[in-house]
């Protein structure tokens, strides 16, 4: 039903790739702050520019939401809405971490329909679209079975382990493990590299949107603490509810641990 769309979205997604890993090898990233704690460099632009023309040269008539872009009411207006993040994981990447990644995702109605999360640095391609599961690499992948949350791995953000956030259940789970970039993390998730992503800072649309159609397509179920999907192409983009993603047992066991 998205062929066409998700073709266009993994070249952009490579293309992408190697502008940023062009910038990573690079002394020189031009870093620049938008707000406190919060960078953008010259990679960010430049991947973000290729990505709009790109993709809106190929489907002329969709909105367009990213996080680099100028943002615009246009989109509102629209059903289908391309929602975009051209480096996910600023930080790592300016760090020489490869913990970042290219985030496409395309959203029908407010729901997601396609996905595409590119890690250029480690050569990961995890892609879905709506109704036919995901794949890494050309690899089809699951969200992981585990049941129990005491053999768990989760997966958050590395500024929410420095600041101590997750150092009350740090007995609750087999493993928590910093990465950077959210989208890479609910990639990893998707195709059960590990077994729960969890976040307890606001995130935005365009952080999620891949991942969260990724999740859904692997069997798993990405939602707030509040049990509540996330309804995309909003006026107002920032999702401030802890977000949990991992398969339907283990979120209820990580959503009443949270709680």
């Amino acid at each position: 039903m998205f062929n066409e769309e998700l073709i266009t979205a993994k070249v952009a997604a490579r293309n992408a790739g190697k502008i940023l890993m062009k910038y990573f090898k690079s002394s020189d990233k031009k870093v620049q702050m938008k707000s406190k704690d919060n960078p953008v460099t010259i990679a960010d632009n430049e991947a973000d520019s290729y990505l709009n023309n790109f993709i809106i040269s190929e489907f002329p008539d969709d909105g367009w939401l990213s996080e680099e872009t100028v943002d615009t009411s246009d989109r509102l207006n629209k059903n289908r809405v391309w929602i975009v993040d051209p480096l996910d994981g600023t930080k790592e990447f300016i760090e020489g971490i490869e913990n970042f990644s290219i985030s496409i995702a395309l959203v029908n109605n407010n729901s997601p329909v396609l996905g595409v999360i590119f890690n250029p640095a480690t050569n990961e391609m995890f892609s879905c679209q709506k109704n036919k599961g995901v794949y890494l690499n050309g690899k089809k992948v699951n969200i992981s079975s585990q049941k129990k949350i005491r053999r768990s791995s989760i997966l958050v953000s590395r500024s929410e382990l420095k600041r101590g956030e997750w150092e009350p259940y740090r007995n609750s789970f087999k493993s928590i493990q910093p990465v950077g970039s959210v989208a890479y993390k609910l990639a990893m998730v998707s195709a059960g590299k590990s077994d729960t992503f969890a976040t307890v800072a606001p995130k935005n649309e365009w952080d999620v949107c891949a991942g969260d159609c990724l999740v859904n397509e692997a069997g798993g179920v990405m939602r707030t603490i509040n049990d509540k999907k996330i309804i995309y192409n909003q006026k107002k983009t920032l999702v401030t509810d802890t977000i949990i993603a991992s398969n339907s047992v283990l979120f209820n066991e990580v959503s009443d641990l949270l709680f």
